[in-house]
């Protein structure tokens, strides 16, 4: 039985790891091997690229920042996504290649094709079965990563860039509404948790993509 890949997307502080903590725990208990990763991150090629990424020291280039992202994407695709989701297992994916066309793409302006052409060499084409995205305003997401005591160097950069990456992930829901269920991430987590269950049971379940819907 093939698996479900389930992916995490959004802008910073809008409460991606802690949805993804939780609906892993409702996916084991209704029995599935639910398994969550990271990006960058999730192998050690791979937190070892996010160590160097946010490191608030470093500040390397717009193409540099992609040839690290695509390389940590190659190795958790062939070391732990895909042997999971021929075993059967649920992925979760606290971000994807989605958060490349946002962030390097509408933050830094760098070519959509170009990155689009670069994501698939490193996936092999692989695309997630689901992607939840946590839609907020980024001065509140900016706020909550403020008062988490945890700023990391892409906190630090200017409010109109985390704007061009949210309005990149709008622009990526709208283009694929069979994948993208976008949440508005303002609401209490107790209600994003039902909803993104609600949608999960759903994709599982269905033998066609559901249309994109904000809940």
């Amino acid at each position: 039985m093939p698996g479900l890949f389930v992916t995490f997307e959004g802008g910073e502080g809008t409460g991606k790891s802690t949805q993804i903590e939780r609906l892993a725990a409702f996916a084991r208990s209704r029995g599935l091997d639910a398994i969550v990763t990271r990006e960058p991150g999730g192998t050690p090629i791979g937190e070892a690229v996010r160590t160097l990424l946010l490191d608030l020291e470093h500040r390397p280039s717009p193409e540099t920042e992609v040839f690290l992202l695509e390389a940590a994407r190659s190795e958790l695709v062939a070391t732990v996504i895909r042997p999971a989701l021929a075993a059967g297992s649920v992925v979760l994916c606290d971000r994807f290649d989605d958060s490349t066309l946002a962030y390097q793409g509408g933050g830094r302006g760098l070519d959509h094709a170009t990155l689009a052409a670069f994501n698939r060499f490193a996936t092999g084409g692989l695309k997630p079965d689901l992607t939840f995205l946590m839609d907020l305003e980024p001065g509140q997401g900016l706020k909550r990563r403020a008062g988490s005591g945890d700023a990391n160097r892409l906190d630090r950069e200017p409010e109109p860039f985390h704007r061009r990456v949210r309005q990149r992930f709008l622009e990526l829901a709208a283009a694929e509404p069979g994948r993208f269920v976008v949440l508005d991430a303002s609401r209490p987590p107790a209600e994003l948790e039902v909803r993104i269950r609600d949608a999960f049971e759903t994709r599982a379940g269905a033998a066609n993509p559901k249309a994109e819907r904000r809940i």
